[in-house]
């Protein structure tokens, strides 16, 4: 029984990066050996097992052969003739197919550490196109490893091509799409991301309304970059800059979605995209089965970024429509990741990165302003039933005009 440090964990301490956890791969053994040494078995697909001590994964050497479509479609064979280059060789990309042996030597069999050296992501044999899963992985790891250098190859990206074109990313799950989307929404620059997976041609099957919105036009005097598609990308690397979370990098990615729907006749102007948006922004978390914070925050967004753009000409009533909408007084939390991604899309336009962005100060104060005024104070003053919410908004809105107006005076 021998065993070998692989995977990520050898890769990462070779690029000088953190290692944040060690997968283990275990050569000449059976799985009652494994148990007979105090390791627990936890893996429903093949031997995979949990040592006794430390809790690190330790996988059986194994070989796998397709049988079916789908990253499912696989029958596994472990046992104690499967050697290390065996099981290495079925792994994506080269430069994750490295080992270490217990004295810390590197074992390369596929050229990973060449690969390491060039920046370059390349698949280890063509058993790649055997799992559509692959598609998204690589285009995660292009957009982690992006500040580095790296680079899809030339004849990896061919046959993730080939694996599009027959149809073999269509069999991907939707939780199997999304982890690995939500996974790369927190990178420093998700859209490579995105970008990978359109010059494979896979982000038409997979988001068909975010692909929808390259080659759409917009007005250059708002827009620099013209094309939406663009727009979108460098709205959502803006949101990883500002330090949004997921669910504000989704709503980010998904706020514009209205734009392809813009008659032909009306372009480059997009009047009603918010609205028209609502549809492609649910069909996507639907068929995705995104979380609903994701869902909800991403309608919003889509419906109300405008309104936070031109938030100092809105009137006291329009603004505590748009805080009810929200339900900014209850809700802060969403409230303020709503303005970080209205923020991510003012400035996520081409030479406007470093702007600043004034409405999210406005709109926190005009909202505290609104909430100085409670529901309390009404009952108090002998208003009940339907009446107390009359007479709040009524106030508030009062609140509202001597806030814009002395706001406005200060200026």
């Amino acid at each position: 029984m021998r065993c070998y440090l692989v995977g990520g964990a050898v890769r990462d301490r070779l690029l000088g990066l953190p290692v944040h956890e060690r997968d283990w791969v275990v050569v000449g053994a059976s799985p009652q050996e494994m148990i007979e040494r105090g390791f627990r078995p936890v893996g429903r697909d093949f031997p995979v097992f949990l040592h006794p001590e430390s809790g690190e994964e330790y996988a059986l050497a194994r070989t796998e052969r397709k049988s079916g479509r789908g990253y499912h479609g696989f029958v596994f064979h472990a046992g104690p003739e499967v050697t290390l280059a065996d099981d290495l060789r079925r792994r994506d990309l080269t430069v994750n197919a490295m080992a270490e042996d217990a004295d810390g030597a590197l074992i390369d069999p596929y050229g990973g550490l060449a690969d390491l050296e060039a920046r370059t992501l390349r698949h280890v044999s063509p058993a790649f196109a055997e799992d559509p899963v692959r598609i998204l992985r690589v285009a995660r790891f292009a957009a982690r490893f992006h500040g580095l250098g790296f680079r899809v190859a030339g004849d990896t990206l061919a046959l993730m091509r080939e694996m599009v074109d027959n149809g073999e990313v269509d069999a991907l799950v939707a939780e199997r799409v999304w982890q690995e989307t939500a996974r790369s929404l927190q990178l420093e620059r998700p859209s490579v991301f995105f970008r990978v997976l359109r010059e494979c041609g896979a982000l038409g099957r997979l988001f068909p309304e975010l692909e929808a919105l390259f080659g759409v036009a917009q007005p250059r005097r708002y827009h620099p970059e013209i094309d939406s598609g663009e727009h979108t990308l460098l709205a959502l690397d803006m949101a990883a800059r500002l330090g949004a979370d997921g669910a504000t990098r989704f709503a980010v990615l998904c706020h514009d979605f209205g734009k392809a729907l813009t008659p032909r006749g009306e372009l480059p102007s997009h009047r009603g995209h918010e609205a028209r948006g609502e549809a492609p922004v649910t069909a996507l978390c639907q068929r995705l089965k995104v979380p609903k914070a994701h869902r909800e925050l991403a309608l919003h967004v889509t419906r109300q970024h405008l309104k936070a753009h031109r938030a100092r000409d809105l009137r006291p009533a329009t603004l505590l429509r748009l805080f009810e909408t929200l339900d900014a007084f209850r809700r802060r939390n969403r409230f303020e990741r709503f303005l970080l991604a209205c923020e991510a899309d003012a400035r996520g336009r081409a030479g406007l990165h470093d702007e600043p962005y004034p409405q999210a100060a406005y709109l926190r104060g005009a909202l505290k302003a609104a909430a100085a005024v409670c529901a309390r104070d009404v009952v108090d003053d002998g208003f009940s039933g339907e009446a107390v919410g009359r007479e709040l908004a009524a106030r508030r809105v009062r609140a509202l005009q001597t806030w814009r107006d002395e706001t406005a005076g200060a200026g």
